[in-house]
């Protein structure tokens, strides 16, 4: 059996970029639990995500092949896109809300006061893309995929020589 042979510096690197992911979306989990951030179908869009993410690292963990790996980016591309779409949801909420305390609002005040709006937070989803792409970094040219996947070139031919 040809196991992919990786440095052992970067392996370390790896396995602490997957222990800090897990620890990330364990925690955010938590707090979205303890906020109730679960009210209606887009407030459960990141625990869904997060509950994906957790199967992903431990498929990885355990199984640590091309499908496992495959399944991991496009899981870590769901946590960017859920990222995105949950602060344009937070920021519509907080702005639809600043316009009925003051009607008057608009323009630079109105998205400054909305921005910074402590309920919701509409940087928090943020959080969501970051762990999406600390899992698309461990990902990146992961030994699982093999040569194929790493030495092709942008016409999909392979490189002599690498």
């Amino acid at each position: 059996m040809n196991e992919p042979v990786e440095a052992p510096g970067l392996r370390i690197m790896r396995r602490l970029m997957l222990l800090l992911l897990t620890v990330a979306m364990i925690g955010t989990a938590v707090d979205l639990m303890l906020l109730d951030h679960h009210e209606d179908f887009w407030q459960m869009v990141p625990l869904g995500v997060i509950a994906l993410g957790v199967v992903s690292v431990m498929l990885s963990t355990v199984k640590g092949g091309v499908g496992s790996i495959m399944l991991m980016r496009v899981t870590m591309a769901l946590f960017v896109c859920a990222g995105f779409v949950g602060m344009g949801l937070h920021y519509i909420g907080n702005n639809e809300f600043q316009l009925e305390m003051d009607p008057s609002l608009h323009g630079w005040s109105l998205f400054v006061k909305s921005i910074t709006s402590k309920a919701p937070p509409a940087l928090a989803p943020a959080a969501m893309i970051q762990m999406g792409l600390l899992g698309l970094l461990y990902t990146y040219k992961h030994p699982a995929l093999g040569d194929s996947l790493h030495e092709a070139g942008s016409d999909g031919r392979r490189r002599s020589g690498a």
